[in-house]
């Protein structure tokens, strides 16, 4: 089986190519901007024409996309987020329109819940963010194509090589860098009274080999996440105590802080469940303890030399 990735340099994208690549019969194919891609592709800026001659060329069976964009403004967001998928479903329309296509969404595409209430898929999409709106149009315009797809809706990942755009990959770096320099020293944060779902990257990895690997048609849209929501403050405090850290966390919540505008994040994985025989096998310890060792422990062993 030949499986173009999209994204594979990204945090979601290496994981999920680690995953597939250790699988058998599979020729794992990279397409992205890296040297050694595979396929030179740039969802944000390639032709319909233009990539419907590289998928050709690359005559994959399956596609998996884990391009997209966290930050840059909106424009940059919309043109990853949004014109990338739409580009994509359009050339792959045109080229392969047999090629069973899984495309990673995000929970932020739904908004705001009610406390105590799991998102199921049919729930409004209420995005209240640029990129929650941005990710939210690249999955309909998937949903809305007549290929063999499926978009994973993505709650909030942790696990190794987390970007320091959220706040597992920050919170581990300045706790490596604080350990580094003593363990009883102040580390600031922002407001850790939401509640999110997070879920292990590695449960993520294993949920689209196995989209991928199921025969038939599959639902259009599938939730991945723990299926329970976690205090962000949780998170936090696991890290403090896996990297060994003995000084204060200090909140400091700002008038934007995000966690307010979307204080509660929970998802209904029944569909997943029942649909690809997924359930998540890690804890958010098992993914903390996990990420601290990948991340912050070998910083704060140079760091204290």
């Amino acid at each position: 089986m030949r499986i173009l990735i999209l994204g594979s340099t990204g945090y979601l994208g290496g994981h999920v190519a680690g995953r597939l690549r250790a699988l058998p019969g599979v020729r794992l194919l990279r397409g992205g901007r890296a040297p050694g891609d595979d396929q030179r592709i740039d969802l944000a800026t390639c032709t319909l024409d233009g990539l419907a001659e590289r998928l050709v060329k690359a005559a994959p069976d399956a596609v998996v996309n884990c391009a997209g964009a966290v930050g840059g403004g909106t424009p940059h967001l919309a043109e990853v987020n949004a014109r990338g998928p739409a580009v994509l479903c359009a050339a792959l329309a045109a080229a392969l329109p047999t090629a069973r296509l899984v495309h990673l969404g995000s929970a932020a595409e739904y908004g705001p819940a009610g406390v105590d209430e799991r998102t199921p898929e049919d729930a409004p999409a209420r995005p209240v963010t640029p990129y929650g709106a941005t990710k939210l149009a690249g999955t309909l315009a998937v949903l809305e194509s007549p290929l063999d797809a499926l978009v994973l809706r993505v709650t909030s990942p942790v696990g190794p090589g987390a970007p320091p755009a959220g706040l597992p990959g920050r919170l581990t770096a300045e706790l490596s860098r604080a350990v580094a320099r003593t363990p009883h020293g102040t580390v600031k944060v922002g407001d850790l009274s939401a509640h999110r779902d997070f879920v292990d990257v590695r449960d993520v990895a294993r949920a689209v080999a196995l989209a991928l690997a199921l025969p038939g048609r599959l639902p259009r849209l599938l939730n991945v996440g723990s299926g329970r929501a976690a205090p962000v403050r949780d998170l936090a405090h696991g890290l403090v105590r896996a990297a060994g850290f003995t000084g204060e966390l200090l909140e400091t919540p700002g008038p934007a802080d995000r966690g307010t505008v979307v204080p509660w994040q929970c998802a209904d994985i029944t569909a997943a469940e029942w649909e690809l025989g997924w359930r998540p096998r890690f804890s958010l310890r098992e993914a903390v303890t996990s990420l601290w060792a990948s991340d912050g422990a070998p910083a704060a062993r140079v760091g204290s030399r």
